[in-house]
């Protein structure tokens, strides 16, 4: 009798090693993992440009801030722009409804995507409006501007669900807001590039749209396993871009054919994450963020996974690469600042909310916005504060050479260097 207890308790014990494994493995499979990469050399980029910055050619000159996330690499870091606190202000723009993502500069204007459903130009010295184009529709992305054409992407209504209805890209004159053409594709909240004549754009019906930016013709589109809301970037003849079936695409820009396709984590009770960010490209490396709260950095060439990043939640906002660092905020109320080459972390602030923007880096410092209406700007090498603002939410700064935007909740606003007395 009493061996058949010492079985039964044995038993129990092994029972309930079993069972603490299995959970501590459910635990540990439910959570993003880090993964450290090498400290290999980085491949040179023009992100590390040095200063003072360089005298900007005509076409900088003419479009200063022509893209989201600055270039068509999408490193949200504004070599042209010598611009540093303090500030003051020099007008500001009343929206009066939420401007969630930032606009492009050239030609003496800002281009402005107005959510409910307004296409702007603002006069960049003085605020006023030199024209407006209404649409039904709701503007979810930054425009692009090429030759004196500004390119708007567009979903349906705001108020209409989008997984299945139709949106617009169209293209308008840079200085009248006349409209030259229109392309009809999914609901579209991805913010468009246009490279050596082609205008990129992803789209909700899961396709990625390569369109003349001249006629507004279609030349190819690739249909991938999910929504694609992210931008597009390009860097050595080809795009990349993220979608919501967990993957990071690389397509040959010109044909659209497939080169590499790569994945966010996954595990079997963990789903894996899905990419709303645009990806960064520098130093041979595809930097992206993910809804499972990693940062990840893939190889350019492969799609192979160098390094990833986990933060503590969310990771919505695209990443900002400047001087060898990769600057990402997350939900989790912090901001970070993440080695290149290995995804270590080099310096972290905590907010005062989530970040489900993306950061811009400008004279040597970093700027991002809290969801709880508050924009910071860090020394992008120490992560010390150097200036806050009582606004913002999403998207902070764009900038020329004499005058910084800064997008509020519903405001924009004109800053330039206070004189020092």
């Amino acid at each position: 009798m009493r061996r058949r207890w010492v079985w039964i308790a044995v038993a129990a014990v092994i029972v309930l090693a079993i069972a603490g494994g299995l959970a501590a493995w459910l635990y540990t499979g439910s959570k993003p993992h880090s993964v450290v990469g090498t400290s290999t050399q980085l491949v040179p980029t023009t992100t590390t440009r040095p200063k003072p910055p360089p005298k900007p050619t005509a076409a900088e000159a003419l479009e200063p801030w022509p893209t989201y996330g600055y270039d068509e690499q999408r490193t949200r870091f504004a070599a042209d722009s010598p611009l540093r606190p303090p500030f003051r202000l020099v007008w500001a723009y009343r929206a009066r409804t939420l401007l969630e993502f930032p606009p492009a500069i050239a030609y003496g204007n800002l281009y402005v995507p107005v959510e409910r459903g307004i296409a702007l130009a603002l006069d960049a010295k003085t605020g006023k409006v030199v024209w407006a184009k209404p649409y039904k529709a709701c503007l979810a992305s930054s425009p692009t501007v090429w030759r004196r054409v500004v390119y708007f992407a567009m979903m349906n209504p705001c108020a209409e669900p989008h997984d299945t209805a139709q949106g617009l890209v169209v293209a308008l004159a840079a200085q009248t807001g006349k409209e030259l053409w229109r392309f009809q594709l999914g609901a579209a909240e991805s913010s468009p590039v246009v490279v050596r004549g082609t205008l990129y754009v992803g789209s909700r019906d899961d396709r990625l749209y390569a369109i003349d930016a001249r006629t507004g013709k279609l030349r190819w589109s690739f249909t991938a396993g999910g929504e694609i809301k992210g931008g597009v970037a390009y860097a050595a003849h080809k795009v990349f871009f993220g979608a919501y079936d967990g993957s990071v695409y690389s397509l040959d820009a010109r044909t659209g054919r497939l080169v590499w396709k790569a994945g966010a984590e996954s595990s079997f009770v963990r789903s894996r994450g899905r990419f709303y960010a645009n990806p960064a490209i520098a130093y041979g490396r595809v930097f992206i963020g993910a809804t499972d709260g990693v940062e990840y950095a893939f190889s350019v060439g492969t799609g192979a996974l160098l390094w990833a990043r986990a933060t503590g939640a969310y990771v919505y906002g695209s990443a900002a690469i400047w001087n060898g660092m990769v600057y990402v905020g997350s939900y989790d109320h912090r901001f970070y600042a993440l080695d290149a080459a290995t995804g270590e972390v080099r310096w972290s602030f905590p907010t005062n909310g989530p970040i489900s923007g993306s950061a811009t880096v400008m004279d040597g410092i970093v700027y991002f916005s809290t969801l709880r209406n508050r924009t910071f700007g860090l020394d992008a090498k120490t992560g010390k504060q150097v200036w806050t603002f009582p606004d913002g939410q999403y998207s902070p700064l764009v900038a020329e050479r004499h005058l910084a935007f800064f997008v509020g909740h519903a405001r924009i606003f004109a800053f330039t260097p206070r004189k020092k007395s």
